[in-house]
């Protein structure tokens, strides 16, 4: 079975580091991911996803990644169940992250622009490093060769 989350989006506010009676180190933060589809483009849809990191990673978090950083976050989706204030059954989901990256540049949080254009393709000049190939870049190999590793 498979449980894999990739995520990437702006921390909503600051981490926040607690520590278990235990002293194990544990953080939540909240990520604000956009939606892929956007009806209009001036009304631009994100969900807001809870993320909870342990021990290491948790002190990572807390000490380098502040609100509006753009992060990545590699980990798996848990679900746990409670009883809110008033005696209802609640459940919980939320990410735990494995592995958290930066995902901008060191200074780029601080402009908050989110509207990343990727640049045009361009063909590389003749002569550079790389080409584009063609079918005279491959040769063709007898597949009865017994060489092969399979």
């Amino acid at each position: 079975m498979l449980n894999r989350a990739v995520l990437m989006g702006r921390l909503t506010r600051d981490p926040e580091l607690r520590q278990t009676p235990n002293n194990v180190s544990v953080v939540t933060f909240t990520l604000a991911v956009d939606r892929n589809y956007q009806a209009d483009k001036n009304n631009r849809q994100a969900d807001f996803i809870n993320i909870v990191a342990w021990r290491h990673t948790a002190e990572f978090v807390a000490k380098y990644f502040s609100k509006g950083q753009l992060v990545a976050v590699e980990g798996s989706i848990q679900t746990r169940n409670y009883q809110d204030k008033d005696g209802n059954n609640r459940t919980a989901f939320e990410v735990v992250a494995d592995q958290v990256y930066f995902a901008e540049k060191k200074n780029a949080g601080a402009a908050q622009n989110t509207d990343f254009i990727p640049p045009p393709f361009e063909e590389p000049a003749k002569g550079s490093s790389f080409s584009v190939g063609d079918l005279g870049d491959f040769e063709e190999f007898d597949a009865d060769d017994s060489d092969l590793p399979f």
